[in-house]
């Protein structure tokens, strides 16, 4: 995979598309230039691909994963930081769902590998191995029986060169030169570090726990709640920690590192929500002055618009971090370096809060709570955290505010390929699920001309389905189902082509009348604008077909370019 692919499905556009460079600028012509030689090139490798076995296997819930569903994982390792090795196990608890029962797909990446299995606690398992994919040959159980398979793994694993961007261990140091470890796996995958159903679509229904032994010079954190510390007397501490709610597997993850910690009760729309923040001991002190506020300000604006916090049972973490930061449920990754924007850089409104808190933390409603089935749906979680972004900037500094922070977000948009990838084989389509998915959100919301019904339907997501994997056509058909209008078109055009309808209008000669219509849209679209200002506001329906219609006094002037723009994100085009 090129680097610039891989920055693409990493997700560095969610980021750049919200800063604003205040350094002097390359000539902008050479600028243009170059990005359309990346777009180009990025999009021919998408089309070039050809997908393999070992893809299919990693991307499809095949027959050898169909018939058994996850409903823990009970995770022990030890990572030697000075060999950068790995050994442990996993204790896998699963519900036998169909009598139809071939081998058991397990995924654990090269160079790890599988020592030994064990079946309920007693029968040691054969297995035979296909690149990542393990086919464990487990014996016939009865349907609806809870089994266990306990997999013992060790070697030395993939070592994310570029975290979070480059999944894998992470050996590195602190400031004061000490060690400090983590993976970062999504897209990747879990089976990166440690031997699981490595396919989002099946998360344990039951959560899970995550037990370290790490040198006892060391503190170890891990999602949820810690359930024990205890002193090995060999120069080792075991820590577990573990959640109660279900969680994707790229979801869990070990952090190690010289940290502190400090607490706090948050009254929240459920009630009591544990707040608790882990950091490396030099940053305890500006991170008492800095975090809270920025934490309180998050769940206030996206328990707001989006529901209550999906994991009270779980508590609420901040960890601090050498790479940038990632969503780990739970246990958000931070590593902004206690800076507005986005590590010192960013827009307007950017620079007015901290990115990687909102964002990654926007990822425990849309991304954690809610989860899509196929790596190719990721825009539901990118999509939708993006926008919650500029929901956050609204609730902060009002409408206008965040309309404005829209647009500058814009700036990351490529339209290089689709945002919904192929299906099947893990694959993440274009880095525009980003801030492309979250402009079609505010162009939706702009459309329907009702915040309160926009942020049910936001709301109702969460809680329909809630802690539930989902397809992207569930979420489009409930978005259209309860804004109460068919989006189907609007779907299709902003998440499966490049292409950016333009609206074309232009006026009667004395001003009474508009005609406009749709180009450079598929076939069928008709997605209605509402425009309005302080002293107007009309609800156009435009098709493919030129249509028209009367204005009154003042409605002229709803067609306005720039504040068209602010609310949606299309080609505008008056007609002489």
């Amino acid at each position: 995979m090129s680097t610039l692919k891989s920055i693409l499905l990493a997700g560095l556009l969610a980021p750049l598309a919200t800063m604003a460079q205040t350094s002097p600028q390359p000539n902008p012509d050479s600028v243009r230039a170059q990005r359309a030689r990346m777009v180009a090139r990025a999009t021919e490798e998408y089309y070039a691909k050809k997908f393999t076995h070992a893809d299919s296997l990693r991307g499809t819930d095949g027959p050898e994963r169909t018939w058994w569903d996850i409903q823990r994982y009970d995770i022990t390792v030890k990572p030697d930081y000075l060999t950068k090795t790995t050994a442990g196990n996993d204790l896998i608890t699963y519900t036998v769902v169909s009598e139809d029962q071939p081998a058991m797909q397990l995924d654990l990446m090269p160079p790890l590998h599988i020592d030994s299995i064990i079946s309920n606690g007693g029968k040691t398992l054969s297995f035979t191995q296909e690149g990542s994919v393990w086919h464990v040959h487990t014996p016939k159980e009865k349907k609806g029986t809870t089994n266990t398979v306990q997999v013992y793994f060790s070697g030395t694993p993939i070592e994310g060169k570029r975290p979070p961007w480059s999944g894998g261990w992470t050996w590195a140091k602190d400031s004061l030169g000490r060690p400090w470890m983590t993976v970062t796996c999504q897209g990747l995958g879990a089976s990166v570090w440690y031997p699981c159903k490595d396919y989002q679509g099946d998360e344990p229904d039951k959560g899970g726990s995550m037990t370290m032994i790490v040198p006892d010079t060391l503190v170890a954190v891990s999602n949820g709640r810690m359930q024990s510390k205890k002193a090995n007397g060999d120069g080792t501490t075991t820590y577990k920690w573990a959640v109660v709610n279900p969680i994707s597997n790229y979801c869990l993850i070990p952090y190690i590192g010289k940290y502190v910690t400090f607490h706090e009760d948050f009254q929240g729309e459920k009630g009591h929500l544990d707040l608790d923040y882990w950091v490396l001991d030099y940053n305890l002190t500006k991170a008492k002055s800095y975090l809270p506020e920025q934490v309180h300000n998050m769940l206030h604006a996206h328990e707001h618009w989006m529901g209550p916090y999906p994991f009270y049972e779980d508590s609420y973490k901040l960890v601090d971090v050498q790479h940038t930061g990632m969503e780990h449920q739970s246990a958000v990754a931070y590593g902004n370096n206690y800076a507005f924007g986005y590590r010192g850089r960013g827009s307007k409104y950017g620079m007015m809060y901290d990115f990687i808190i909102i964002h990654e933390s926007g990822h425990e409603w849309f991304g954690n709570n809610l989860t899509t089935k196929d790596l190719a749906d990721m825009w539901v979680h990118e999509g939708f955290t993006n926008y919650s972004e500029t929901l956050f900037v609204d609730y902060m500094w009002g409408k206008e505010a965040g309309n404005e922070y829209n647009v500058a977000s814009r700036r990351g948009i490529r339209n290089d390929r689709p945002i919904v990838a192929r299906y099947n084989v893990n694959e993440q389509g274009s880095g525009d699920m980003y801030p492309k998915a979250g402009s079609m959100l505010q162009s939706i919301r702009h459309s329907m001309d009702d915040d309160e019904k926009f942020r049910q339907i936001l709301r109702g997501l969460q809680k329909d389905f809630y802690h539930q994997t989902v397809t992207t056509q569930q979420v489009e058909h409930y978005v259209s189902a309860h804004a109460g209008f068919d989006l189907t078109k609007m779907f299709d055009q902003y998440l499966r082509t490049t292409q950016i309808p333009d609206f074309e209008y232009y006026f009667s000669d004395d001003h009474k009348k508009v005609f406009y219509r749709w180009s450079n849209c598929i076939e069928g679209f008709n997605f209605p604008l509402t425009l309005k200002n302080d002293q107007a506001k009309l609800r156009i329906l435009p098709t493919q077909e030129w249509k028209n219609t009367s204005l009154k006094d003042g409605e002229a002037a709803l067609f306005d370019s720039t504040a068209i723009e602010k609310l949606y994100y299309i080609g505008i085009k008056q007609k002489s």
